[in-house]
């Protein structure tokens, strides 16, 4: 059967968020690192995501990329397309998920879609058009602090016009408990009034469920993982999709490490719950800038040790604040990457095969370190964040890219466990 759902995906772990999504679905999901060099996958395929590390770059080199995964994925045939971004709408206000959302539009003729980050599963909700985390407003929640998006504004009406050519309308909460037929009319009612982009109201996996029956042949949806829930149900229906897949768990030897980059709030409480636990090692900025082989004293720190290891980078925001004053915005951010990217290499190459990658960025470097080109989606450790298999350096390897906002406390000694079973 051919390819029926394609998606583009702004960093490493959120497109693996959203082929656990399609996986939990019964679908056969192929992730593919980077701007694909060819169209050479398993016949059984039902969806591909192309999974950029393009959030946080200019938004000039993002829209192209993103173009060229469309065009990629136009020549399989997908039905439906998804722009894949952050839950928490990471951005900026020169974008890069208006400008690019508005290329996508262009390219595919299109003049209106939806626009939906919600993830009810991990506390991401949409209520009268804003954003909360848990309890707490986007602007009010630890991503205010992202040293490279932070969120100042909870309202995705204003932070979708800042960064695109459209207005953006609100889908209210009493529209989409409805169902799915008056979520249409509520996206044709905003299209002929002029706007460009529907943001539907979402609180509960229903509103999202919902929202994927409404989004039948609209070509183009954007959001978080969650928007894709409903949409191999639709498929199903029209009889596209064939049996049930069910995911596994990739089975790979070695030693098991975890390799923090992300500053997030979720992460750190990780990191300390896990540094009580296993040997742990911090990897510092300022002896990073000073020229100091960081990554050489790591790696022989990790060779020494016995059991599971943490390696981390991750900062409180007074830290990230100071390092962003001393180094740069970007240059700090992609110094601490280097780093661990140069350290994940050294791993692989000592035997360690299972790892646990905390952070967007911090994924992307390190699987473009390892020189990944795809990833077989497994059963997921918590919401959003799945086991997968891949080949780097020759090796087969277990690879778990967590978002840094994602999961509970003890999530990385429960991946590993996962593993053991």
């Amino acid at each position: 059967m051919a390819v029926i759902l394609g998606a583009i995906a702004d960093d490493f772990t959120g497109a693996t968020d959203l082929c656990s999504t399609w996986v939990k679905a019964g679908l056969r999901v192929v992730q593919m690192i980077g701007l694909p060099a060819t169209s050479d996958l398993p016949p059984d395929t039902d969806a591909v995501v192309v999974a950029l590390k393009s959030r946080t770059i200019p938004a000039d080199e993002a829209v192209s990329q993103s173009l060229a995964a469309l065009e990629w994925l136009q020549a399989l045939g997908v039905r439906q397309v998804l722009f894949k971004y952050c839950s928490t709408f990471d951005s900026t206000p020169e974008g890069n998920i208006g400008p690019v959302t508005d290329a996508l539009l262009d390219a595919m003729g299109l003049d209106f879609t939806v626009v939906s980050p919600a993830f009810p599963a991990n506390g991401r909700t949409i209520y009268k058009g804003n954003l909360f985390v848990g309890d707490l407003p986007l602007a009010e929640s630890s991503m205010k602090d992202h040293p490279l998006t932070p969120m100042r504004d909870s309202s995705l009406i204003r932070l979708m016009q800042a960064q695109s050519r459209g207005r953006a309308g609100l889908v209210p909460l009493q529209t989409v408990r409805q169902g799915a037929d008056a979520i249409r009319a509520g996206f044709d009612d905003l299209r002929k009034q002029g706007f460009r982009y529907g943001v539907p109201d979402s609180v509960e996996d229903q509103d999202m469920l919902a929202l994927g029956r409404a989004l039948d042949g609209m070509a183009l949806v954007t959001g978080g993982s969650a928007v894709a829930m409903g949409l191999p149900q639709n498929l199903r229906d029209s009889g596209a999709l064939g049996a049930a897949a069910r995911p596994a768990l990739p089975k790979v030897a070695g030693r098991a490490a975890v390799l923090a980059g992300s500053c997030s709030a979720a992460t750190r409480g990780q990191i300390a719950h896990v540094a009580q636990l296993w040997p742990s090692y911090r990897v510092d900025l300022d002896r990073i800038a000073a020229g100091t082989d960081v990554a050489t004293e790591a790696l022989d720190w990790a060779q020494a040790q016995s059991g599971p290891i943490l390696i981390y980078g991750s900062s409180d925001p007074e830290e990230v604040a100071e390092n962003q004053r001393c180094y740069g915005r970007m240059q700090a951010g992609e110094m601490m990457e280097h780093a661990l990217a140069a350290i994940a290499r050294g791993l692989v190459d000592r035997g360690f095969a299972r790892l646990v990658v905390a952070g967007g960025e911090t994924s992307g470097a390190v699987i473009s370190a390892l020189g990944v080109d795809r990833l077989a989606i497994g059963p997921e450790v918590s919401p959003g964040v799945p086991w997968c298999g891949a080949k780097g350096m020759g090796r087969d390897l277990a690879l778990c890219l967590k978002s840094g906002n994602f999961g509970g406390p003890d999530m990385f000694p429960h991946a590993l466990e996962m593993l053991d079973v």
